[in-house]
């Protein structure tokens, strides 16, 4: 039987199966559904079991648990380590859902739940593939490895710790992960790299109190003042930050990477519009998709202070705030980057004002050279399901475990996603689009045969 007949006749029961996994609030982020956190770990750690995978162990963390399971009775093959996630982000505002959020509904060829796209569904995917390439054949081509945790949408905090601890249980040849996304319906592409990450906070204090601004205005520092000013000395005119040093570690783009955006036909004045922006904005020399995928950034996604109610408060704020993150790439070094802000903050705060920075996550870009024999064989896989040959990009988001993954296991990662852009992860009326749930069954059925 062709695994295209497997898989259709399968096709029912796997989904009904995927939606009890969705209907599991596994939420990480909030701490009353620790009880549904275990039982997603249970519930994926039974189908591993069922699809014939062996020493399928729950492994308690200091927070969320992890789940490993593994196949290895393919000697002189390649082994595979498969990454994923069971935890799902908070679904609030929970009255833009059409359906409700842990009650899976299929719309118009879309499955609509909270962790049908990331990253339940794309999870699913691989166990169902492996289960389907035993039950074919009662043999894998290659060893398999699963290490599922519930604690991506927070970072991973004790994931890291856990891969130190079992380097050589989880010793691999390659990683696998599916989280991430098509470029468009029907064009796939495969991830090369995910920017890094570091954020802090900043404070401007002046005097000890809120002031009158008709008895002080004018012979005093305004916090508020101070903390605009200083904000506007991190970047250039032509979109550069303007912090000494800060690319330090940024590559130049090659030529073909250059090539392999071009490819992606990003029409900018679309995007433009659909936004409803008047123009574009970022670093001169370089295009939307060049500027989002690999070149560093320093964002303000915060600033407050003073009056902000109703009406007129003629006041001077004793201080002001500003989140700020940056997303890194290349080689940056998140500490040292922190560091340079830090220093160029304090050197050009204003007369009369106090700085205060509180560090925040800290996290190393992640880069893959397209080459790569392992990325080569993924893109004729997704060829020879999609008809088209994946594309080689840069996302601009980050992913901190895949990094650690490349570093401490010393393994090539290979991201291959089934998501589309659109799908609202994250947001209200998540889905996946169930071309790429079939799609994705057999692609990744043609790259484990073809390693």
């Amino acid at each position: 039987m062709s695994y295209e007949t497997y898989f259709q006749n399968m096709r029912e029961q796997h989904l009904d199966e995927l939606k009890q996994f969705l209907t599991i609030p596994s939420i990480s982020a909030l701490s009353e559904h620790k009880k549904d956190i275990n039982e997603a770990a249970q519930w994926i750690a039974a189908k591993l079991e069922k699809a014939g995978l062996a020493n399928v162990k729950i492994h308690p963390t200091e927070g969320h648990p992890v789940v490993y399971a593994e196949h290895i009775q393919a000697p002189g093959k390649p082994t595979v380590l498969i990454y994923g996630h069971y935890d799902v982000q908070p679904v609030d505002p929970l009255h833009l859902w059409e359906t409700p959020p842990f009650e899976p509904a299929i719309r118009d060829g879309k499955l609509y739940a909270r962790g049908a796209t990331d990253d339940k569904g794309q999870l699913f995917l691989h166990v169902k593939a492996i289960e389907a390439l035993l039950s074919q054949e009662n043999a894998l081509p290659v060893n398999v490895k699963f290490c599922i945790e519930g604690e991506e949408e927070i970072s991973s905090p004790n994931l890291p710790a856990f891969m130190k601890a079992n380097e050589d249980k989880l010793a691999t040849d390659v990683v696998l992960i599916s989280d991430t996304s098509l470029l468009a319906k029907g064009k796939p592409a495969i991830s090369t790299g995910l920017r890094g990450l570091c954020s802090l906070e900043v404070t401007v204090a002046t005097a000890n109190t809120d002031l009158h601004s008709g008895t002080f205005g004018g012979g005093v520092p305004n916090a508020l003042h101070a903390l605009i000013s200083l904000l506007d000395s991190l970047h250039d005119d032509k979109g550069r930050v303007a912090i000494d040093g800060f690319y330090e570690g940024v590559p130049e783009l090659s030529a073909d990477m250059r090539e392999e955006f071009l490819k992606q036909n990003h029409n900018e004045e679309q995007l433009r519009t659909n936004l409803g922006l008047e123009a574009l904005y970022g670093e001169e020399g370089y295009s939307f998709v060049e500027r989002t995928g690999a070149r560093p950034t320093l964002e303000l996604n915060g600033v407050y202070g003073g009056f902000q109610g109703e009406g007129t408060k003629t006041v001077i704020p004793k201080e002001a705030h500003a989140k700020i993150t940056c997303r890194l790439v290349g080689d940056q070094d998140p500490s040292q980057v922190l560091d340079k802000i830090a220093a160029h903050l304090e050197s050009h705060v204003g007369p009369g004002a106090k700085l205060v920075i509180k560090r925040g996550e800290q996290a190393r870009a992640f880069n893959m050279d397209p080459s790569h024999p392992m990325l080569q064989k993924a893109a004729d896989a997704y060829e020879q399901v999609y008809g088209t040959r994946a594309l080689f990009t840069k996302d601009g988001g980050s992913i901190p475990i895949v990094e650690t993954f490349s570093r401490v296991l010393r393994a090539p990662v290979v991201m291959m996603g089934f998501g589309l852009p659109d799908e609202n992860l994250h947001a209200p009326n998540e889905h996946f689009n169930l071309e790429n749930f079939d799609k994705g069954l057999l692609t990744i059925v043609a790259f484990l045969k073809q390693l």
